[in-house]
């Protein structure tokens, strides 16, 4: 048995992969569990959902925009990030060679780890709404499975301590979203690296263009390897102000009105010239978890291929959703110019770029793209 805090060091190997098999277990139990939310109508499942990308597909009447939290009313003023391939974000730090802040959970990274944002949510009053930590662990106390299996885990004495027992919920919950499930890495791309399939002439153009170092490219950001490697997420898990403007459907909704400070938002972040940075998502099931951006201002893939697009072309200015000008940038100041410098790209091209992308969603929601025309 291993009490919080000891290390797996003292657990043979057979005993760890043992114990890992059952946090797995008891964090997938958790992960659907509406018991955890105050009036027991939402799990982490239910922003998260796995037959969309691990995404909110709810349309709250907001077009899937923001989630709705628990008490049926409260909408937020982010989407909710797919979980899938987050286990590869590094932990939240400061690269003093890039001169970047890098990796964490969140838009804004302000948890460093998976353990972390699992703990936020039921704790968070416009999501699952719990009033503090006792509460939930005490509806944790309910589920006689749930005792005994973190007794077996996490020791006998686990829920004496309340913030060791919370903690235990949110490792179990980590250890979940660690399995293959939310990183199956078998997309059409996947398999074309391996062989197993071959790209259209669009979908060819679409790669050249993605991976292209003339004057920047999409690769500029979402690329953590070198070009065409196995196990890429695509994003470097950096902080960039892309201009994405206010999304004032969804703000007419929440009744928000302050700025999204983004990055800023980070307690461990004072620098205010990284107001308006959110952290660069993974393009991994991008084409069938829309919304798009942080606020999900953009409906469409190719939508947001023209938004990069108009800061190089000259005649990229009107937003083909809306039919008018582009919107002004929530944030001005803090644009990351020097990485959205690019070569301008023609319709067929933009074509290509989101044919590509569409390569990237995983097996199991190749049919989303099919309903999703």
């Amino acid at each position: 048995m291993l009490f919080v805090g000891c290390s797996n060091q003292e657990l043979s190997k057979e005993d760890l992969v043992k114990q890992t098999k059952q946090k797995e277990a008891l964090g997938q139990a958790l992960f659907f569990d509406k018991n955890l939310s105050k009036n027991r109508t939402q799990s982490c499942s239910t922003c998260h959902n796995p037959e969309a990308g691990f995404t909110d597909n709810r349309d709250n009447g907001i077009s899937k925009m923001a989630s709705l939290g628990d008490d049926g009313k409260s909408l937020g003023d982010r989407q909710a990030p797919t979980a899938m391939y987050a286990m590869f974000s590094p932990e939240f730090h400061y690269n003093k060679q890039k001169k970047k802040y890098i990796g964490g959970q969140f838009w804004d990274g302000r948890e460093a780890s998976l353990a972390g944002q699992a703990g936020g949510p039921p704790l968070n009053p416009i999501e699952m709404g719990m009033s503090s930590k006792k509460e939930v662990i005490q509806r944790l106390k309910e589920n006689p499975y749930y005792i005994q299996a973190f007794k077996d885990i996490y020791g006998e004495d686990i829920f004496k301590n309340i913030d060791k027992a919370y903690f235990a919920m949110t490792d179990s919950i980590e250890k979940f979203e660690q399995t293959e499930q939310f990183a199956p890495f078998d997309s059409k791309y996947d398999r074309y690296l391996k062989g197993e399939y071959d790209l259209t002439p669009l979908e060819d153009l679409g790669r050249s263009l993605f991976f292209s170092q003339a004057n920047n490219s999409c690769a500029t950001c979402h690329l953590s390897k070198k070009e065409d490697s196995l196990g890429e997420t695509f994003t470097n898990y950096e902080y960039h102000n892309i201009g994405t403007p206010i999304n004032h459907k969804l703000r007419a909704v929440n009744g928000v009105k302050d700025i999204d400070k983004g990055l800023l938002a980070n307690p461990n972040v004072s620098d205010k010239t990284q107001m308006g940075k959110h952290k660069v998502p993974t393009l991994r099931n991008v084409a069938v978890t829309a919304p798009y951006m942080h606020n999900g201002v953009f409906k469409d893939l190719r939508t947001v291929v023209e938004f990069y697009d108009k800061y190089n072309n000259e005649n990229r200015t009107i937003n083909p959703e809306t039919k008018k000008p582009w919107d002004e940038p929530e944030v001005k100041e803090t644009i990351s110019l020097d990485e959205l410098k690019a070569k301008k790209q023609n319709d067929r091209k933009i074509d290509a770029l989101v044919a590509f992308m569409k390569l990237l969603t995983d097996k199991r929601y190749e049919h989303l793209l099919e309903e999703n025309k």
